[in-house]
């Protein structure tokens, strides 16, 4: 009368034993597949940031060969007027002020 509580008590920890080792299977499958995911995600930001970097240095450098130094401006011409002179160099200092702001606060 014994065997048959002690042959279920058996049948139900091999029940637990496997249950727990396919619980364990499932689970590092998903762990794995979510670091997979994650790496992944990582890659693709890194050259969507790295495709913006591009296109900026592109846009910089070609703004840079249309625009004209204002410094050689100085250098080629005697200034007329100081004072206009001066006006002009203030202008073009909030110029890039803003233009360095607005870049900032694309980061």
């Amino acid at each position: 009368m014994s065997k048959p509580p002690v042959h279920a008590f058996f049948v139900g920890r091999a029940v637990a034993e496997a249950l727990y080792e396919q619980l364990e299977s499932a689970l590092t499958g998903a762990l794995a597949e979510l670091g997979k995911f994650d790496a992944e995600q990582r890659d693709r930001l890194r050259q969507f940031y790295e495709r913006i970097e591009e296109r900026a240095n592109k846009e910089t450098a070609a703004v840079m060969q249309t625009r004209e130094s204002p410094i050689a401006d100085i250098d080629s011409q005697p200034p007329a007027d100081l004072q206009a002179t001066i006006d002009q160099l203030r202008a073009e200092i909030a110029l890039v002020r803003s233009e360095l702001n607005a870049y900032r606060s694309r980061l």
